[in-house]
């Protein structure tokens, strides 16, 4: 974190837009650690993104969140330096350096003006390599976890999203709590967090993006000293390839608050199977557009049910889904239940139309170099590529194959994605309480 007219200077000078998008090489250091990197001098700013192999995947199943509280602690001091002076060095040079714990992936991100590199690099390779874990910072962060949980308890959205992973998933790592239990994070020890990272963080499934006004010798050199100590062979353990519950399935969470959450969904398609692409056009179509998507029209256009209604591909290293969500007045639950998974059978049977496959293709070649205009977008897209497994010309191929999807290509993925119907997951009131006026949240 930073603050003041530090933050605002790092927040204005990465507004600019990146010019140098299709120019990204493939750099090894001397002592080979490798990056994708793009030399921009547009702004005198360095943006990397970064990620090890692992994230909540590797929580043991006991102790679900343990990656996150990591994560949280990385960046509250390291070697010789407690958080207090660890901090006042991030914001005296205005470095923004984080961490988080994703399904799969264990992530960081750093930022900092050009002439605050070296420490910028250093103060990483520290938290990295030295991390203290002291008492205090222990329990102030854990602390706020369990204050974050709480207040997800009786937040109908955070249950809805909770309670589909479990229904998807069950007791595989994919079906936990990336952030934890209130059962969990009590009993997560200092000894448990330095195993993590002693089992995570190493060399052989670092990604690295660079965007920025760097050159690459001198780049070289700042990861060998930031990367180039940790272990070269992490020890993760095995994760299973999983697919989600077959539909159709229903869970219901009473909680007496006036707005019933409803998450639906199921199962999806994984990155590199070759219908990738036109389930992503599709899904635009259907509930990825925004205001112009069907699901949006026929819910909140043409029926008023709900303010908003949204669905997008989630895709991991081992499952992928199909989630979508939704809020409504609690007596109108069922009749926007009943309006989503008409559209949804209605497009799983007839697939799109030609106009409407035209209009998503134009749209996503068009809006794919607005989401990558700034070098932090950019980075993290480049990172992103690389855990997908892409090719490092992927920006440049892009937009041919979205080009590339046909209207029988488009239906195919709508039969596949949609024709088993829903996973569907309602937190709110129950029906009989429904006509009565809500007290307040309170959880059953």
């Amino acid at each position: 974190m930073i603050g003041g007219a530090a933050a605002l200077a790092l927040t204005s000078l990465s507004s600019s837009p990146s010019k140098a998008a299709t120019k990204i090489q493939r750099l090894v250091s001397p002592g080979g650690i490798e990056a994708w990197f793009v030399q921009d001098a547009t702004v005198p700013l360095i943006a990397m993104e970064y990620a090890f192999g692992g994230g909540a995947s590797q929580d043991p199943a006991a102790k679900p969140g343990l990656g996150n509280m990591v994560a949280s602690l990385l960046d509250e001091g390291s070697g010789d330096m407690d958080s207090k002076t660890f901090h006042e060095r991030l914001e005296r040079r205005a470095i923004e350096l984080s961490f988080t714990s994703s399904r799969d992936n264990f992530r960081g991100s750093l930022r900092m003006l050009k002439e605050n590199k070296d420490e910028a690099f250093e103060l990483l390779q520290s938290a990295l390599t030295a991390p203290r874990f002291d008492a205090p910072d222990v329990e102030r962060i854990r602390n706020q976890v369990l204050s974050s949980l709480r207040r997800e308890s009786t937040n109908p959205t955070s249950l809805a999203g909770r309670k589909f992973l479990e229904v998807a998933y069950g007791d595989h790592p994919y079906g936990r709590s990336a952030n934890g239990t209130l059962e969990s994070v009590p009993t997560i020890t200092v000894a448990d967090m330095r195993d993590y990272v002693a089992r995570v963080i190493g060399k052989d499934t670092l990604r690295i993006a660079v965007v920025g006004d760097v050159d690459p010798d001198t780049l070289g050199k700042l990861l060998d000293k930031t990367f180039g100590g940790l272990q070269a062979k992490t020890n993760l353990t095995p994760v299973a390839d999983v697919a989600a519950a077959k539909p159709p399935q229903r869970a219901f969470i009473p909680l007496d608050v006036p707005q019933t959450v409803i998450t639906f969904g199921g199962p999806g398609i994984m990155r590199h199977d070759p219908d990738f692409m036109p389930a992503y056009v599709v899904n635009h179509i259907l509930g990825g557009g925004g205001l112009s998507s069907r699901l949006y029209r026929e819910v909140r256009e043409k029926r008023g049910l709900a303010y908003s209604v949204y669905q997008s591909l989630l895709w991991m290293d081992h499952s992928a889904l199909f989630i979508g969500n939704t809020g409504t007045r609690a007596d109108r639950a069922s009749e926007t239940i009943d309006a989503v998974e008409q559209e949804i059978r209605r497009i799983a049977e007839e697939g799109p139309t030609q106009k409407e496959l035209d209009d998503a293709k134009s749209y996503l070649k068009g809006s794919q170099m607005l989401a990558l205009d700034t070098s932090s977008k950019l980075a993290q897209a480049l990172l992103q590529y690389q855990l997908d497994k892409l090719p490092i010309d992927y920006i440049e191929k892009r937009n041919a194959l979205v080009d590339a999807v046909t209207l029988e290509d488009a239906k195919r993925a709508s039969k596949r994605l949609w024709g088993q119907g829903l996973l569907t997951v309602v937190v709110g009131r129950t029906p009989q309480a429904s006509a009565q006026p809500a007290t307040g949240p309170k959880a059953n």
